[in-house]
């Protein structure tokens, strides 16, 4: 097929070279492998085919450039290409390559070559190079001497090519140590840009963990000390055994037919697996499913190869370490016990088939890791009989009594949590171990909430339990690191963050279903009924805590008994408040923040003193409101307000007001108003981090669509309302506050203070707000959120609580502001939440009476509500 293209290629170039001709040419190449791939050809062939298609391409370029006239000058394929691998979006890397500099007229003739294949779309990388300065920008820089090393002859002088090889592989370019090391220190740093794992919910077939980078990193170490070209060669030094070697090339392959799949669908080089390229990528790899069905296939296929690939990866570099780097220098084993010994900092297995004829001495294996803290590591034989016992595992370790008692016993390893259960899940033995842990394996979760696939997720959370007995964690997590420590039985909360996910997937409540696996398995290891309860009811309840926290009133007495009466003791509040934290943390590292951080201790601290009190004991309201009011008038008289002047102002506000803001608002607010004059609006923001956000102020005249306006201008502004407090004074004055974070999740800097006060003042002055919805989030289209309603009955019946979730785009509470003034609902607090692409809202409403809405008003909200989110969504 390539030579019949080529020759079609021929007819182009013969006659004339023209633009458009070369373009029909590439994109009829580029047709024809698409319906190729689609019929399954060999995709070693597809990718080696576009290669030669190229080189002839550019050969025939070279002549027609007449650079053949040049006796010195060669065309270097390098990088990939110079592997001879061609993707349809894979960069065309290429060297120029002259004994001399080179002359104007040549020059211009290379820049017209270049400028041609740019302007046929081709991702080119060029550089016009002399021998000498190729070895010294190559000593200088490992990408270039990496290229280098892949150098591929096309045409020209090949004297010339020669001489380049020569001093490539001459010992002094990149001695094979220091070359070994380099590369050691570049896939550190690519994994840390992928947090070290391969289950990204949106990962990257070449850089990612266990990529195709990972394979390249294999062959460019070998070529360099052992001068072996492909993997078969690097087989045939010892370091990989046959079965390894076509396992190497199965999971290469698989990786390309996915990238090649990708690059199908795009039109700009990229490759990464996105969400809105995940489903046409597997339908033309033959997934197929209702829903995501197709997607979740294609992934967990995916993330099992790129497992096996880091595994691979970490064995052989293990194998390459003792073969360049200590070669001469294996150090004396140190015996732990008949089964296992310590070499260096790398534990090894005694006999060589100990996993197969014991399969419980995997686990000791990683009690070992566990209890010795100079264990880094599992040394690459061992690996490798560990990767062979546990593909010939006819049952799971879980059935094996003696397993049982192993596992119970990690898990009460003070340091397990550290490593011991990161090495197990990355190598496969949880998996191995739990029947429900190996149906998580690579488990999709298809939101913007998450970044890791459900088992790394939960992975993450035992690894955050940890953190919290370091007080170094303190100022970031610190409720947690003062109740974790002085938690008794920790082997409680690590079972609850196994199970309190293993049931996503399989359809129902995960939470209810892993609730019942968790018993079983507590009871099925020997805990006590009591103890099986508890870590039963941390799987069930493990959203609990977030979601009051983060989506209820926490300062209505009401809704903390209620989270008081669920929780039932400070046992299980301080149980459920580490596996929340732990929880959060390990969605995405960017989502906590001090906003989150203060919502649960308020939370945390409101419940301890309800559960030491006694639920029956209810708080006097009036003893907190007359308390608060002493404690402001005393900060005012100290900057000299007279007390008959504070006593007038507060007069105008009601008993909400007084209960529902600390002494200190209280203050600061009564500061500005007690000065002003006049109908002007009055705009405060907090100067200083209030529970991790900033505070925004706003006192004026109440009017209809205030709330719309001052969201509005917000949302301009790029940044994001999470709380809001909507009273009114006795005399038609809204008194309402705003809790506002910037992109980052953090308070507003002050410098941007004076610019949205200013433009605050002038909206609510004019009371109209200019709409400049920003556009949405290009993630954010994939995604389909249907706009939901929902009414929640109150327990005294004189305000209407709302919960409303939807897609989370640009100016949706602007919306919502609009549609509560047009059908004359007030709004008296509200709870902002975005879960990932989600709007999970909370609104406390009233009617133009300012009582609940009736069924009838509550109708007509939600259908206005809809549409009105619906449209242009």
């Amino acid at each position: 097929m390539t030579d019949i293209l080529a020759t079609q290629l021929s007819d182009y170039l013969d006659d004339a070279i023209t633009l458009d001709g070369l373009r029909a040419a590439l994109n009829h190449f580029a047709e024809e492998q698409k319906l190729q791939f689609k019929q399954q050809k060999s995709i070693v062939d597809l990718v080696t085919d576009r290669s030669h298609f190229i080189d002839q391409l550019l050969i025939r370029l070279w002549r027609f450039y007449e650079f053949e006239q040049q006796p010195d000058l060669a065309l270097i394929a390098v990088g990939g290409y110079g592997r001879g691998e061609l993707h349809p979006l894979s960069d065309v890397d290429l060297l120029i390559l002259s004994q001399h500099p080179l002359e104007d007229a040549v020059a211009t003739n290379v820049s017209a070559l270049i400028t041609l294949l740019w302007d046929l779309r081709l991702e080119v990388g060029q550089s016009v190079r002399t021998v000498e300065e190729c070895i010294a920008v190559g000593k200088d820089d490992l990408t270039v001497a990496t290229n280098l090393t892949e150098s591929r002859f096309l045409c020209g002088n090949q004297q010339t090519f020669h001489q380049l090889t020569v001093a490539i592989n001459s010992p002094q370019f990149w001695p094979s140590e220091t070359f070994y090391q380099a590369k050691i220190e570049e896939q550190r740093v690519r994994h840390a840009r992928y947090h070290d794992t391969t289950y990204n919910l949106e990962p990257d077939i070449k850089s990612s963990p266990g990529g195709l980078r990972d394979i390249h990193t294999l062959s460019w170490v070998a070529r360099r000390h052992f001068g072996a070209t492909s993997l078969l060669e690097m087989s045939h030094h010892g370091f990989l055994t046959d079965a390894e070697y076509r396992e190497l090339v199965e999971c290469q392959n698989a990786l390309w037919r996915i990238r090649f799949a990708l690059h199908i669908e795009l039109r700009r080089y990229d490759n990464r697996l996105t969400f809105d390229h995940q489903p046409s990528v597997a339908e033309l790899l033959d997934f197929h499913g209702e829903g995501n069905q197709a997607v979740e296939m294609m992934m967990k296929a995916f993330y099992r190869i790129l497992r096996r690939v880091a595994e691979l990866n970490k064995m052989l570099l293990q194998l390459f370490d003792e073969a360049i780097i200590k070669p001469d220098t294996r150090q004396e084993p140190i015996v732990l016990n008949d089964d296992f010994q310590l070499r260096g900092h790398l534990i090894e297995a005694t006999k060589p088939a100990l996993f197969q004829a014991r399969p419980e001495t995997i686990l000791d294996m990683f009690l070992h890791i566990a209890q010795n803290s100079d264990i880094e590591g599992i040394a690459a034989p061992t690996l490798r009989q560990l990767r062979t016992a546990r593909r010939r595992l006819n049952r799971f370790l879980i059935e094996i009594p003696a397993a049982r008692e192993k596992f119970m016993e990690l898990v009460r390893q003070p340091n397990a949590l550290q490593k011991a259960f990161q090495l197990m899940h990355r190598h496969g033995v949880i998996a191995a171990y739990l029947p429900q842990w190996s149906h998580i394996v690579g488990q999709m979760q298809f939101d913007l909430f998450h970044v890791y696939t459900v088992d790394e997720h939960s992975i993450r959370v035992i690894k955050n339990l940890h953190k919290f007995n370091d007080p170094n964690n303190h100022s970031q997590h610190p409720i947690c690191c003062e109740v974790y420590p002085r938690i008794i039985k920790k082997e409680i909360l690590i079972l609850a963050a196994i199970f309190h996910d293993i049931a996503k997937g399989r359809g129902g409540d995960h939470s209810e279903l892993g609730a019942v696996d968790a018993y079983d398995f507590c009871i099925e290891h020997g805990l006590s009924h009591s103890e099986a309860e508890t870590v039963s009811w941390l799987v069930q309840k493990h959203l609990l805590m977030s979601v009051t926290a983060q989506r209820r009133d926490i300062y209505d007495p009401e809704v903390v008994a209620e989270f008081a009466k669920q929780v039932g003791d400070e046992e299980h509040l301080d149980y459920l408040v580490c596996l929340t934290v732990a929880d959060i943390c390990a969605t995405n590292q960017d989502l906590w923040n001090s906003w989150k951080r203060t919502l649960l201790a308020e939370l945390y601290y409101s419940t301890q003193k309800a559960l030491r009190r006694g639920l029956e004991k209810t708080p006097d309201m009036r003893d907190r409101i007359r308390h608060n009011q002493q404690l402001a008038s005393a900060v005012l008289r100290s900057k000299g307000f007279m007390p008959r002047d504070i006593e007038v102002l507060w007069r105008r506000f009601k008993a909400d007001y007084f209960l529902r803001h600390t002494h200190k608002q209280l203050a600061w607010h009564a500061q500005a108003l007690l000065k002003h004059s006049g109908d002007k609006p009055i705009i405060l923001m907090s100067k200083k981090a209030t529970r991790g956000g900033t505070e925004v102020f706003i006192y004026s005249k109440d009017k209809a669509k205030l709330f719309a306006i001052v969201v509005s201008e917000l949302d301009k502004k790029n940044l994001s309302i999470h709380d809001a407090q909507i009273m009114n004074s006795k005399d038609g004055y809204t008194l309402d506050t705003f809790m506002v974070l910037d992109p980052n999740g953090k308070a507003i800097n002050e410098n941007r203070h004076v610019g949205i006060i200013r433009n605050l003042t002038k909206a609510l002055t004019a009371m109209k707000s200019e709409r400049k919805i920003r556009r949405a989030p290009r993630k954010l289209l994939h995604f389909n959120v249907p706009t939901k309603v929902e009414f929640l009955s109150t327990k005294t019946g004189r305000k209407t609580m709302m919960e409303l979730v939807a897609l989370d785009m640009p100016g949706l509470l602007a919306k919502i502001g609009a549609v509560f003034a047009d059908l004359n609902v007030s709004l008296q607090a509200a709870k902002i939440t975005t879960i990932g692409e989600r709007a999970e809202d909370f609104f406390i409403i009233v009617n133009e009476t300012g009582g609940r809405l009736t069924k009838d008003q509550q109708q007509l909200l939600r259908e206005t509500l809809i549409i009105m989110i619906n449209k242009h969504a």
